[in-house]
């Protein structure tokens, strides 16, 4: 499969993944490798990276030799909180530059909050990181992100958690036809069908958390999403047949039959 490359780096998988809501780390583990992913987000504010020593750290199970760690700004509400967290991130991560914005607008639907979204992309980007952000599906707001810098485009599919799938097919399309970085389907995905159907549409991958942690057997989803990723990546590029309202087509056509 062709590979994902974001900010000149180039990755096996188009499947990134979250580390929180699992059981243990054990099971953030397995889920991990089930899914091939390559990147991982971490929730500087909410998981253990080494910020205290006491507690275990998250990657003794995911060591960056072998995972590119994405921190990101999970529980941010302010392009202010979002700057400090991914600052400290650095820090923690010996220089790391790439990062995951998100600014959030309220804590009962997670929609993130473009303004505080904006300024804080424009931060980041003039301060060195790499900046891969969460936003709206709006096609304007995409293109001033990429403008500023930012080296990818995570539009929400539907909300943070919710399991809804895409619920607006056509934004994401309109984002998809005048991106000029990689556009990564973020937020909303329930099972594996919503991820090949990201990918159909041309998305460049897909980042997911709670469907895969919140799901029965974990695990199990993980394997599944991987293989939904890179289904809906061959048929994007394999080119699905036109769609023909009321013409039939028979799979075994008539001409040059043997007899006739």
């Amino acid at each position: 499969m062709d590979q994902l490359v974001i900010a000149g780096r180039a990755y096996d998988s188009r499947l990134l993944v979250g580390t929180g809501k699992y059981r243990d780390f054990a099971e953030t583990s397995a889920a991990v490798e089930a899914s091939g992913a390559n990147i991982v987000t971490v929730a500087i504010r909410r998981m253990n990276i080494g910020q205290d020593p006491a507690l275990p750290n998250l990657l003794d199970i995911l060591p960056p030799e072998r995972f590119t760690i994405l921190p990101n700004t999970a529980g941010c509400f302010t392009a202010e909180e979002a700057v400090r967290t991914l600052r400290l991130a650095r820090e923690l991560l010996d220089g790391h530059a790439l990062v995951k914005l998100e600014v959030l607008g309220d804590a009962e639907t997670l929609f993130p909050n473009m303004p505080e979204t904006l300024k804080a992309a424009e931060i980041l980007v003039k301060d060195g990181f790499q900046v891969m952000v969460y936003c709206a599906d709006d096609p304007i707001q995409a293109r001033m992100l990429e403008d500023m810098g930012c080296v990818a485009i995570m539009p929400l599919a539907s909300l943070i958690g919710s399991g809804m799938g895409i619920v607006n097919p056509w934004n994401l399309a309109l984002i998809l036809q005048r991106a000029g970085v990689p556009v990564l389907v973020d937020a909303g995905v329930g099972t594996a069908s919503d991820a090949t159907i990201a990918m159909e549409l041309g998305c460049d991958g897909v980042l997911m958390n709670t469907a895969i942690a919140a799901a029965k057997a974990p695990v199990l989803m993980a394997s599944a999403m991987k293989k939904a990723v890179e289904a809906g990546r061959e048929a994007f590029l394999a080119g699905r047949m036109a769609k023909k309202i009321y013409s039939a087509s028979p799979s075994s056509p008539r001409a040059g039959m043997i007899g006739s």
